[in-house]
């Protein structure tokens, strides 16, 4: 990716101060998505190196993943799965409970979504200690998909996660990285 469109995707993204908790600069991509030449940039550059390659499902993580997933869905000609906090979804589920900083946490999706063997991009707006992300990568791996990769906007490589989830064998790629919290 070149610097410019580095550029244009970063200055898109909103940096606020001490949100949730002091200390913690919030990376907000609310302003990117309002900004249609910055939101079309962020899924153009999501979708590469994929287009023409074979892939089923793109499996977005609640809520800004499924914006994003769903429009990296429709580029790439495949359907799109949302990956939901439990108790969100109607039918029969399948899900994993995964470790949080403060005690546990668990995501679901619908048994059904993906078949065996689907060819699955994972996809989100942030990759910080990777707890979620990782727990959908093993949600997926459990219903037999074959994660082709997960995909982020956003990646704080100091948290760490996106080399969780290189350490599990999933090729990741972000578009941005921000140093610290």
């Amino acid at each position: 990716m070149s610097q410019s469109t580095t550029g244009d995707i970063r200055s898109a993204i909103r940096s606020i101060p001490d949100y949730p908790r002091p200390g913690v600069v919030f990376r907000d991509i609310t302003t990117l998505l309002g900004n249609a030449r910055a939101f079309r940039r962020t899924v153009d550059e999501m979708v590469q190196p994929w287009p023409g390659a074979k892939i089923d499902k793109v499996a977005g993580i609640e809520a800004r993943g499924f914006i994003l997933g769903g429009a990296v869905a429709h580029q790439l000609g495949a359907g799109f799965v949302p990956i939901r906090k439990k108790g969100k979804l109607p039918h029969d589920t399948v899900s994993i409970a995964y470790s949080l900083e403060y005690g546990l946490d668990e995501i679901e999706m619908h048994r059904d979504a993906i078949a065996a063997g689907e060819r699955v991009i994972l996809v989100d707006d942030l990759i910080a200690t990777g707890g979620t992300a990782t727990a959908a990568v093993d949600l997926l791996h459990r219903i037999g998909a074959e994660v082709v990769a997960a995909v982020f906007v956003i990646d704080l490589p100091d948290l760490g996660g996106a080399e969780k989830l290189r350490r599990k064998g999933v090729t990741v790629r972000t578009l941005v990285q921000f140093e610290g919290e």
